[in-house]
């Protein structure tokens, strides 16, 4: 196995006709769970059908476990398994013939795919089910059975697209630690959501797309200290003017329920800063408490939104 960095991109920029889906992408991702987020229309399902082969890269260069994607392209999808979004299955077949098929599909000996199909299976928690058409089982069993076919011909690398989508708390937690599992046993995983909780439970390194460019990259835990201290706030009074100064000065801040706000003040700012213009525009604090920043916090920092 090479020893090198799961994701290499250097430029890479992809678009529909008119549409830049992509600009400009260069990142490095060294071993580890990786999240991938983005509010809808960043480019996240782009950046995964061009890393599985799907699309071919227009602009840029692009390696997989140090793979190139566009010389490379046959290596890379027989060491990168793909859960998708989308239901995948096909009807009248049964859950080990299909993950079977999948594992030949992937280039592996029919007796070796069945063999490796039934292991796989049980992993997930499916085994007993494995007999049973896929068209009876429930949304928490397809998305297990998805999940067992990216597994099957053992790769590298697996990329998870809303791997939690629709499950009720009990189906997602178990995913979540099937997911954890598998990234304990050195598979490398990459999962895209629209989950917060979910990335952060998960991932260690995080990739935040925004408009098609790279919001954010890095170690999860060091972006969520990076650039500013978070605040909850309480006011008393017309916080117009005081709000307003206060985005003058570099901070952003967050409507939360009535009389408090979220705010982001730049770590090179003090916080009294904020009690100054308090006075200033005759606003009274009646509550200024740090909070611990989280994921969703650098999120709504990084992208200006919540998805």
């Amino acid at each position: 196995m090479r020893q090198s960095k799961t994701l290499e991109l250097r430029n890479i920029s992809y678009a529909y006709g008119r549409i830049k889906a992509l600009s400009g992408i260069s990142l490095a991702v060294d071993r580890g769970p990786i999240g991938l987020l983005g509010p809808n229309g960043a480019g996240k399902s782009t950046l995964l059908r061009l890393l599985l082969g799907f699309l071919s890269i227009q602009e840029g260069e692009a390696k997989v476990m140090g793979y190139d994607i566009a010389r490379e392209t046959k290596r890379v999808r027989q060491i990168v398994g793909y859960m998708p979004e989308d239901e995948s299955y096909i009807p009248g077949v049964d859950g080990v013939t299909l993950t079977a098929l999948l594992g030949e599909l992937s280039g592996m000996p029919r007796q070796e795919a069945m063999k490796r199909a039934h292991d796989v299976l049980f992993y997930v928690g499916l085994g007993e089910s494995r007999y049973r058409l896929v068209d009876t089982y429930s949304k928490g069993m397809r998305q297990r059975l998805k999940l067992a076919q990216a597994l099957v011909h053992d790769p590298q690398l697996v990329l998870l697209d809303e791997p939690t989508s629709g499950l009720d708390p009990q189906g997602r937690e178990e995913i979540l630690e099937l997911i954890k599992d598998i990234a304990a046993h050195g598979v490398q995983v990459l999962v895209s959501s629209h989950i917060l909780p979910d990335i952060e439970e998960t991932c260690k390194e995080v990739i935040i797309l925004n408009r098609g460019q790279v919001a954010a990259q890095g170690n999860l835990q060091q972006l969520k200290q990076l650039n500013f201290n978070l605040y909850e706030l309480r006011l008393k009074g017309e916080p117009t003017r005081f709000l307003n100064r206060l985005q003058a000065e570099g901070c952003q801040v967050e409507k939360m329920e009535e009389g408090y706000w979220k705010l982001y003040l730049p770590s090179e700012l003090s916080a009294r800063l904020v009690f100054k213009l308090a006075v200033e525009e005759k606003v009274q604090i009646r509550h200024f408490l740090k909070s611990q920043s989280r994921l969703e916090d650098l999120f709504a920092q990084v992208v200006g939104e919540e998805e």
